[in-house]
């Protein structure tokens, strides 16, 4: 199975192809894989090296042009080290883009801290109007990359991992998917998370939520997942509780709880794989039964 990243380049090869709006800027990240797109268009893919400060820069700047440009490296270096970029250069100047990051929080540990970042979303929700789209597989970030690309000249946040489910589903842009129905409450899986949370709720009486995309966050879906019971369990593969507020904001006007399960803020130090980092995080199918049971008998 390809992962998500091999799609993106992929895909986005055959978008440089036909949109000659579009440009794509990498900083060293991938740039292997763009040989050929870069060889076909030496004047819409351009390759900084490792200055994403300038990845960033360089991206607005294209999109001041009128372009439609991706900037793609890993989440910690497109999100975090260059945000101030992306808070003055995208947002202060009202432009557009699609950043596109790979390995997410856990995907390469023996990269150690610097190519982790449990913290992207949460950083990108301090600022207004960003789409943040989290596929759980790669025929979903096709779909998902496609739609931000000809999503006019919003600001979209496309989050790959080389954590992924078994098999796709037909993810709608912006809204959750009902994976299961049931009485007690709702639980909510984001991107990779799905598969762990099905097993985790098997024989649980728990609506199941899908989440490809969480910003903007589906409301109107929580809030009929939990019309008979306003209990909310968030499995997110990034820091725990990034997306609580909006779901408290989703259910104000009636009683409820929220469990928000993710990726601690306290540092596992260690290298391993990205099952060992689930199952340290609690994330893993084990995990998650153990809270989300004690989260209902509550």
């Amino acid at each position: 199975m390809d992962t998500m990243r091999d799609r993106f380049i992929e895909v986005t090869s055959g978008l440089l192809d036909e949109d000659p709006r579009l440009a794509l800027v990498l900083a060293d990240i991938s740039a292997a894989g763009f040989q050929k797109a870069a060889e076909r268009h030496p004047d819409r893919l351009v390759n900084v090296g490792i200055r994403e400060q300038l990845l960033i820069g360089a991206t607005a700047g294209l999109a001041l042009t009128g372009m439609r440009p991706i900037a793609h490296t890993f989440a910690s270096f497109l999100v975090e080290r260059p945000f101030e970029q992306v808070k003055l250069d995208l947002n202060h100047q009202g432009v557009g883009a699609v950043l596109v990051s790979a390995a997410g929080s856990y995907d390469w540990p023996a990269g150690g801290r610097t190519h982790m970042s449990p913290g992207d979303v949460a950083l990108l929700d301090t600022l207004a109007d960003w789409t943040v789209h989290v596929p759980g597989h790669p025929d979903e970030a096709e779909r998902l990359l496609r739609h931000a690309v000809a999503d006019g000249d919003r600001k979209v946040y496309v989050r790959l991992s080389a954590h992924q489910n078994e098999r796709a589903l037909k993810v709608e842009p912006g809204r959750f998917t009902v994976v299961r129905e049931g009485g007690r409450g709702a639980v909510v899986a984001v991107g990779p998370m799905l598969d762990a949370v099905l097993a985790a709720t098997a024989n649980l009486d728990v609506t199941v939520l899908y989440a490809a995309t969480v910003r903007p966050f589906d409301g109107a879906a929580l809030r009929a997942a939990t019309e008979r019971r306003a209990d909310v369990v968030l499995v997110e593969p990034y820091l725990a509780g990034t997306s609580a507020n909006a779901a408290h904001d989703a259910l104000a006007d009636r009683p409820h709880r929220v469990l928000a399960l993710g990726v601690p803020q306290a540092e596992h130090r260690q290298y391993g794989s990205i099952t060992e980092h689930l199952a340290a995080y609690g994330l893993d199918a084990h995990g998650l039964r153990e809270r989300i049971d004690g989260f209902l008998k509550q």
